[in-house]
């Protein structure tokens, strides 16, 4: 009787001590799961605000650069070169931007940029992927309808073997054909004027790249 006593208080201390483990379990389940939560709330949070920051971003930076309502003009140096007189902004934004200048020659910009390997383009280019070119220490050369086709020939020949350089037409610009760096520009009178190899000289890859070194290559072509 005494046997069948305490064999059946054993097996109670065991389903006791069973029940107390499992209470255990589910005390610590709970806590997990009510942690989790918390970091998931959280996490939403803080993912909703950065959503709404980034919107916000984009439609106070991304339709116009600063500097289009700043009062930055051009100075023109003794070698002719003209120099932005104020602190161009880089900013990347997805959308269109009212650059004070054409072509510009810096300022907001798209965050993936013009390939500058010496690729000469046909047809007009997006200015914000050239402006982040221009970033990278590319020189960009433009020209208009009154280009004439010799020097078009010419200075696409000059670039196509030069890195960190990209050439386009950009009909609105003022004279027919310009030379354009971070925050600089200048115009030549053809493709044997001795300024654009000064030019090139001095601003490919030169003092005033932001980002040397960057690739002008992998971006848009």
């Amino acid at each position: 009787m005494a046997a069948k006593n305490t064999s059946s208080a054993a097996r109670k201390a065991r389903i006791e001590e069973m029940r107390r483990a499992e209470r255990s379990r589910e005390r610590r389940n709970r806590i997990l799961v009510i942690g989790a939560s918390v970091v998931i709330v959280a996490g939403l949070v803080v993912g909703g605000t950065v959503l709404i920051r980034s919107a916000d971003d984009d439609g106070a930076d991304s339709t116009t650069a600063s500097d289009a309502k700043g009062k930055g003009t051009f100075t023109t140096d003794a070698d002719g070169v003209r120099t932005w007189s104020t602190k161009l902004t880089q900013n990347h934004v997805t959308k269109s931007v009212a650059y004070p200048m054409t072509p510009p020659v810096g300022g907001d910009h798209n965050p993936v940029w013009q390939n500058c390997n010496g690729d000469v383009y046909d047809d007009a280019i997006k200015n914000e992927n050239a402006v982040h070119s221009l970033e990278h220490g590319a020189v960009w050369v433009t020209y208009n309808d009154k280009a004439s086709d010799a020097d078009v020939k010419a200075l696409a020949a000059k670039v196509k073997k030069t890195p960190y350089t990209l050439m386009s037409p950009v009909e609105d610009q003022k004279d027919p054909i310009m030379l354009s760096a971070w925050g600089h520009q200048r115009t030549v009178t053809g493709a044997s004027d001795p300024n654009v190899d000064k030019f090139f000289q001095k601003f490919v890859q030169g003092e005033q790249t932001p980002e040397p070194g960057a690739a002008c290559t992998n971006g848009v072509s």
